[in-house]
């Protein structure tokens, strides 16, 4: 249950390792050489175009593979100090390629015939999305010294919050007593509690990681003001209207996409809360459904798993939809790309890291035995199968938006959840539907609260630091506007922004969001795979393929589907709605 490293480097130590770091050097001089002496003038503009392209896509691989040897080593040892140093020197040195990208950036705004010079070449062709990209960024940017500054004062600003952030979370120790016995467990170990069959486990173990969270909460308040403090400056620096702007715009998506799926979202919200207020009373509760019965197990079904049952039942229900895939899942629980126990020091919740420079990835998960892990390994997975999709691509043309990571991630999910259901007995049933109702929950209404708190932080952190009873209230208020009646507002969540880490991600605000796009973008194609079966899975392939060369409207436009129509998403949604009404036909 634990990932080998051993293909990216052996050790922090080794010569292949520490060669890796002075090549890195080396190549980033280079390049800054070659870019003052090269670009200062449009000819030749084919050429230069490919060397540095050829150039940067050969250190961005150099640089990625450094970089996840240090994070992914950490993510499973807070207190690795190596690794901690690695990755803070990588950091170091990357800032100076700052230099010769902005006078990359700033050199192809002098080229009038841009798109002569993309034609003229198959290699600079396959780089068009990406060219057009820098050249919009360009527009954003600053001086070279700022952007340099900029780049250097990062890593004692948000990446040294962000930093500070992982490792309370990682190292903290939540004190709870159960059945008269006193512990210290990692906060991983205590937040999969709330999957536990024992309400008095589940309401016990709420209690204490609220209570625990006292301790770190005004640490996690300063990393959270640093962090989006940066953000609003930088945001206004570079001429975009909020944060908002900035992200929809890394994100490859327009406003015009978000509004027609948030709309459609809020006219759906009362199914979701149908649902909940159904759970709640299964479960004895009149006044809505407690925060720390979400999660709870419903049905009388022993849907535990041990860790190769949950490898089996993957691997096998991925071979519905392909060999492919299915052979793919495999191969990754074989070869140890996947970290599933939990312990102290290790990063709660779970992750793929995709490891483009050896064709690999890495998966994080705490697995407890749940249906609910299940389905969370064959979502890592499905971001695992995304990133081989584009194994093929350049560096440059591999990297796709948030919005669009959760779909072969939330695809898998489904493809295990439907495929369970077809053999299900009644009992059963209802398990699985459960378990995919409360995942789409967490997904829509869940994301849409944290959405909301995200959005309102922005807007009060423009005029002020917030106190952590002020990020607490924001949060309560955002979870009563999404949840409405179906949870209990006596036992809500009001520390959801301590121990989501998405909140301390400087380059990746609003990761939220995109939780919802990917799981209704699913659906969209979830309904195209039971319309056309097989005929459906070179088309999906090619899909997850195209997803770092295009921007989202014209993915959508690709399988049929119009992104600025409300109707889209409605008829995404009404899949779910009739799961619901399913769920709650089984069960009355």
């Amino acid at each position: 249950m634990r990932w080998s490293l051993d293909n990216l480097y052996t050790s922090f130590e080794s010569h292949e390792f520490l060669r890796d770091n002075e090549i890195v050097v080396s190549m980033i001089e280079d390049l800054k050489e070659w870019a003052k002496n090269n670009l200062n003038s449009s000819e030749n503009a084919k050429e230069k175009i490919e060397h540095y392209l050829k150039h940067s896509n050969t250190l961005g691989d150099l640089v990625y593979k450094i970089m996840a040897y240090a994070e992914l080593s950490l993510s499973v040892d807070a207190k690795n100090q190596s690794a901690l140093n690695s990755l803070e020197k990588i950091e170091r040195i990357i800032t100076e390629v700052t230099e010769p990208e902005v006078i990359f950036k700033r050199w192809l705004k002098t080229i009038d015939n841009l798109d002569d010079v993309i034609n003229s070449s198959e290699f600079i062709k396959e780089h068009e999305f990406h060219l057009k990209e820098l050249l919009n960024q360009s527009k954003h940017m600053l001086s070279e010294q700022e952007e340099i500054i900029i780049a250097k004062m990062k890593n004692t600003g948000s990446n040294a919050w962000a930093k500070l952030q992982e490792f309370l979370t990682s190292t903290h120790l939540v004190e709870i007593s159960l059945n008269g016995e006193d512990k210290k467990l990692p906060l991983p170990v205590v937040r999969n509690m709330a999957f536990s069959e024992d309400p008095y486990i589940r309401k016990t173990a709420y209690y204490a990681e609220l209570k625990s969270y006292q301790k770190i909460e005004n640490s996690s308040a300063a990393a959270l003001n640093g962090i989006k403090g940066e953000v609003i400056t930088l945001a206004k620096l570079r001429g975009y209207a909020s944060p908002l702007e900035m992200t929809l715009d890394s994100s490859r998506m327009d406003l015009e996409t978000l509004n027609a799926m948030l709309e459609a979202i809020k006219e759906y919200l009362p199914y979701f809360r149908k649902y909940l207020k159904k759970k709640a009373e299964l479960l004895g509760h009149k006044n809505g459904l407690p925060f720390y019965d979400i999660f709870a197990p419903i049905g009388k079904v022993n849907m535990k798993f041990s860790y190769n049952e949950a490898r089996k039942f993957i691997v096998d229900n991925f071979r519905n939809f392909s060999e492919e895939l299915s052979e793919f899942a495999d191969n990754a629980f074989e070869n140890k790309w996947i970290d599933a126990e939990p312990r102290e020091g290790k990063r709660g919740g779970a992750f793929c890291y995709n490891l483009h420079p050896i064709k690999e990835s890495r998966i994080l998960a705490n697995f407890d035995g749940s249906f609910s892990n299940v389905t969370t390994l064959a979502h890592e997975l499905g971001h695992a199968y995304h990133g081989n999709c584009l194994m093929n691509e350049t560096f440059a043309n591999s990297h796709y938006p948030m919005p669009i990571a959760e779909t072969a991630s939330i695809f898998c999910e489904n493809l295990i959840i439907e495929a369970a259901l077809k053999v299900a007995t009644k009992e059963e049933k209802i398990v699985i539907l459960e378990n995919s109702i409360q995942s789409s929950t967490q997904t829509i209404v869940d994301i849409y609260s944290r959405f909301l708190f995200e959005d309102e932080l922005f807007r009060r952190r423009e005029d002020h630091s917030l106190s952590v009873d002020e990020l607490k209230e924001i949060m309560l208020d955002s979870q009563k506007k999404a949840y409405g009646d179906g949870l209990d507002h006596n036992y809500l969540h009001p520390y959801m922004w301590v121990n989501k880490p998405h909140y301390y991600y400087a380059d990746a605000n609003y990761y939220n969001f995109p939780y919802a796009f990917g799981e209704l973008f699913v659906r969209g194609l979830i309904a195209e795979y039971r319309s056309r079966g097989n005929s459906f899975v070179d088309d999906y392939n090619k899909l997850l393929s195209l997803t770092g060369k295009n921007n989202l409207y014209d993915l959508g436009k690709i399988m049929g589907f119009d992104l600025h129509s409300k109707d889209f998403w409605r008829k995404s949604l009404e899949m779910i709605k009739e799961e619901i009404q399913e769920f709650i036909s089984l069960v009355e």
